[in-house]
């Protein structure tokens, strides 16, 4: 079976003269590598579990990230094919100021815009309606089935560095379906891994120096 293609992320780096875009985003593209707390790069995972594909432009300084990704699911016995398209911004702590999501199923398409103000409330925009709440004091956001989303409170608690064990609430999108819900994840960092319970399940990731994630046991892999 052949994994589905993940479109080329908009802003990546031109590709080298006789590159094709698959190329260049098949693999980890480093365009700016300034110091270790500011660099831009594209990062892809394939699935372990299903076919699936993530890839996600990020531009990071210092613990505040930019990113546009876009997860990509074919059907399995439990979810419908999809396609997400997000847009991820932090402030200079690390904490998600906003995360725009566009997700596609053969039912149609759908807009979840989720944001968090001055007085840490947030405020989720979907379909169904309109929420405003402070989400148990959630700092970040998580979607299911995405490596990704874990570097937000990695980085921001220094999970990847000091050996820690913490709860982290957070906003949580489940996909396909596209719902939105308090949770809270926890991580158990250890010299060479960390042990992470989801709503979903309890896996072990790894990361590279920059505290982004490597491998998601069960889940997917770094290409």
């Amino acid at each position: 079976m052949s994994s589905p293609q993940v479109s080329p992320t908009p802003g990546s780096a031109p590709a080298a003269p006789g590159a094709t875009d698959r190329d260049v985003s098949d693999r980890d593209v480093t365009e700016v590598s300034s110091s270790g707390d500011d660099f831009k790069k594209v990062f892809t995972w394939r699935g372990v579990d299903a076919t699936r594909l993530e890839q996600v432009r990020v531009q990071v300084t210092g613990l505040r990230i930019k990113a546009f990704g876009q997860i990509i699911g074919a059907a399995t016995d439990t979810h419908e094919a999809f396609s997400a398209t997000y847009d991820l911004l932090t402030n200079d702590a690390g904490v998600t100021r906003r995360l725009s999501v566009h997700l596609a199923r053969a039912g149609g398409e759908t807009q979840i815009s989720i944001t968090r103000d001055g007085e840490n409330n947030w405020l989720v925009q979907t379909p169904q309606g309109t929420e405003r709440s402070d989400f148990g004091g959630a700092q970040d956001v998580d979607l299911v089935l995405s490596p990704f989303f874990n570097a937000l409170p990695i980085r921001r608690l220094d999970l990847h560095r000091d050996p820690t064990q913490t709860q982290v609430p957070v906003v949580y999108l489940y996909l396909p379906e596209g719902t939105v819900a308090p949770a809270t994840v926890s991580y158990d960092s250890g010299a060479d891994s960390i042990a992470v319970r989801s709503p979903v399940g309890s896996s072990t990731v790894t990361t590279d120096d920059t505290g982004f994630v490597r491998d998601y046991e069960g889940l997917a892999e770094r290409i």
